[in-house]
Parts: C-alpha cells; sequence; structure tokens
C-alpha cells in the first residue's frame, strides 16, 4: 500500500501563492506518475496538473496553466504544487494521486489518493 499525505493548503487572498506537498510513504514507487486534482463544493473532482517519473513530462489544465507549477523530487518521494495568481474559483479541496504509468488527466488511471488538503481563496 501506498500512503499520501497532503499539506500546504489554507486561506489566502486573491492573487497570493501557497505551496502544496504531497509525501507518499509505504510501498511508494518513484517510477510511477503522480498528480493533483482538486473538488469544489457541489463540483467533480478536476485535473490540475501530473508530472511523469522522471518530471521531464507535466501536464496542465487550461485553466491553471501559467499559474500552477507541478514538481517532484524522487528522493523524498514529494511532490509538490506551486500555486500562484489565486482566484476565488480556485477555492477546493486538493488531492494528490499516484500510481498511473504514465500521466494522465483521468482520475481513473491513478490508484491512490491521499485524503486532501483545503485551499480557500478570498475575494
Amino acid at each position: 500500500q501506498v500512503q499520501l499525505v497532503e499539506s500546504g493548503g489554507g486561506l489566502v487572498q486573491a492573487g497570493g501563492s501557497l505551496r502544496l506537498s504531497c509525501v507518499a510513504s509505504g510501498r511508494a514507487s518513484s517510477s510511477a506518475a503522480m498528480a493533483w486534482f482538486r473538488q469544489a463544493p457541489g463540483k467533480e473532482r478536476e485535473f490540475v496538473a501530473a508530472i511523469s517519473w522522471s518530471g521531464g513530462t507535466r501536464s496542465y489544465a487550461e485553466s491553471v496553466k501559467g499559474r500552477f507549477t507541478i514538481s517532484r523530487d524522487n528522493a523524498k518521494t514529494t511532490v509538490y504544487l506551486q500555486t500562484n495568481s489565486l482566484t476565488p474559483e480556485d477555492t477546493a479541496v486538493y488531492y494528490c494521486a499516484t500510481g498511473a504509468r504514465i500521466p494522465s488527466d483521468s482520475p481513473g488511471r491513478y490508484n491512490y489518493w491521499g485524503q486532501g488538503t483545503q485551499v480557500t481563496v478570498s475575494s
């Protein structure tokens, strides 16, 4: 089993930044793709960003391109999400996921999920 623990969420004003972290433990594999998804109240979970095991391939949702950056440190089995220029529309619970062979925007491709970290952006 793999355990994922997210941190770094909080309350921030519009235009601000947060850096989210997700640490993998257990039978974590540094060869698996990792990703961030988010879910706002009353909405379905949506893809935010994904990264390959090497870090060489990254993909982003159109809504966050140019504002968010995903990165990983395989030595620490950690994935990060730097979020900049936040807007109230970014308010959601952010989830880390892993287990996919390659980066994907489909939640079904990922076997393991964290409990989420709340990001709230005030206007």
